[in-house]
């Protein structure tokens, strides 16, 4: 197996910016980004589970060293683990725990309404799209 971790600072200049001036919200109170991603040549479902598993356990071994509540997450840093959304669901529940919010914070009301407004058909999409307000109903 290969793994990486990519450590990024985050504080200075974004610290002045307020979280809700840009769709990006992490700023003031964090202090880096971090970013893990795994690949291996082996192939097989009991290879795969061990790596997975490998994984997931090096995920849980860092949550005493990250952010207190909601794990926040990076929209580049694309990651199906925190949720998604099937293409022709309607109704968004456990609101707090959905992937916008863990991108975007207080932002994603904003988005959810301007995505209504640019492609209220929704023709843009992918599992962690952001989808148009007046498509979805939060819960």
């Amino acid at each position: 197996m290969c793994d990486h971790k990519r450590v990024e600072p985050l504080w200075g200049k974004m610290s002045e910016i307020s979280e809700s001036e840009t769709p990006f919200p992490h700023r003031a109170r964090n202090l880096l980004k971090i970013q893990y991603f795994a690949s291996w040549g082996d192939q097989g479902i009991n290879v795969t589970n061990r790596y997975i598993n490998k994984f997931s356990d090096f995920y849980a071994s860092m949550t005493s060293y990250v952010s207190s509540g909601l794990r926040e997450a990076f929209l580049n840093y694309r990651d199906l683990d925190i949720g998604s959304i099937s293409i022709n669901q309607t109704i968004i529940k456990d609101s707090d725990q959905v992937y916008g919010f863990k991108y975007f914070k207080g932002n994603f009301h904003r988005l959810l309404n301007v995505k209504g407004m640019i492609d209220p058909d929704n023709f843009l999409k992918n599992e962690q799209s952001i989808p148009p307000a007046n498509k979805y109903q939060l819960v």
